[in-house]
């Protein structure tokens, strides 16, 4: 009879083991090294790393496609007019007794009148710029070449530009980012159940994914090396996953540059807890309120105990 308890004791014990490990995660159906399980339905078995050129790496890096303007980026706009004008340095000879030889004339550029435009604007939330008094610009979705001619077209059309007889070749607009406010990758890092941390940085156009976790300080206590990947953005949820996965030993340790990938904007980065501290947390998580539950119930029957001692304790004889 005791070994009967005994064997469904421990039956149980590991009933209640297997839905935790299973609950973690560690029953996949497909062994990832350095990669999540493919659960697209245009994806199966394990993913692997890439072949070699088909992905930009850090000794393969390519130059992304032209700046596409966006809310919140930060321009630096400058509106100038060009205009002939004579050289005030010229001096005229003195055999010119009759004054017919004309002065030189040289090319300058000169402000906007009423209100100059030069300085950083910010793309608002209705992707315009203000210029102030020459009026808001849609530039949400151009390229800095076609900001540049919206800007300049706009102000072709303003009246003050027309009254001055400002002709369309003579008006010069430079435009360029300051910050790349718009286009960003994440470092998500799991917190081994306690929530994930997400960290989000402005992309520059050269950073690898040695660069990006550099900027969080490197890996957390909790990270597992073996377990980190770039998950690269899909248009449709129906297509499959562009899970890139990191040799981060190789990275560090090896000098191995095949899973440095160069970061593309949208990118997510997500590096993953070790197992055992996940477990960990589970088990805490789901023993705390038996604890909890035991304690009182021992603190009850403590108090119960020595109520019982004390009146005993007052009783006659």
């Amino acid at each position: 009879m005791r070994s009967a308890r005994s064997g469904r004791r421990w039956s149980g014990v590991a009933v209640l083991a297997s839905c935790l490990l299973g609950n973690v995660g560690c029953f996949h159906s497909h062994g990832v090294v350095g990669g999540p399980e493919a659960m697209s339905p245009r994806v199966t078995g394990p993913i692997t790393v890439p072949p070699p050129g088909t992905v930009p790496t850090e000794l393969n890096l390519i130059t992304l496609p032209p700046y596409v303007v966006a809310p919140p980026d930060n321009l630096l706009i400058q509106v100038v007019q060009r205009a002939n004008v004579p050289d005030p340095n010229w001096v005229r000879p003195k055999s010119d007794v009759d004054m017919k030889e004309k002065a030189p004339t040289i090319d300058v550029t000169k402000p906007l009148p009423v209100q100059d435009i030069s300085g950083s604007f910010l793309v608002r939330i209705d992707g315009t710029v203000s210029l102030g008094f020459w009026g808001a610009v849609p530039v949400a979705g151009l390229s800095l070449d076609q900001t540049a001619e919206a800007i300049r077209q706009h102000l072709l059309q303003s009246k003050t530009i027309v009254k001055l007889g400002v002709l369309p070749e003579n008006l010069v607009v430079i435009v360029d980012v300051i910050a790349y406010n718009s286009k960003s990758y994440y470092v998500v890092t799991d917190g081994g159940g306690y929530g994930e941390q997400v960290y989000k940085f402005p992309i520059t156009g050269s950073e690898c994914v040695l660069d990006a976790l550099g900027n969080t300080f490197g890996l957390p206590s909790m990270a597992s090396k073996r377990n980190i990947w770039v998950a690269r953005r899909s248009p449709h949820a129906d297509h499959p996953w562009q899970i890139l996965p990191v040799d981060w030993i190789g990275i560090t340790q090896h000098g191995i540059t095949t899973t440095n990938y160069q970061i593309m904007p949208g990118d997510r980065i997500y590096v993953k807890a070790q197992r055992i501290i996940t477990i960990d947390t589970a088990l805490a998580r789901m023993l705390s309120p038996v604890e909890r539950l035991l304690g009182v119930t021992l603190l009850g029957a403590n108090v119960n105990n020595q109520f019982k001692g004390n009146v005993g304790g007052f009783s006659s004889p």
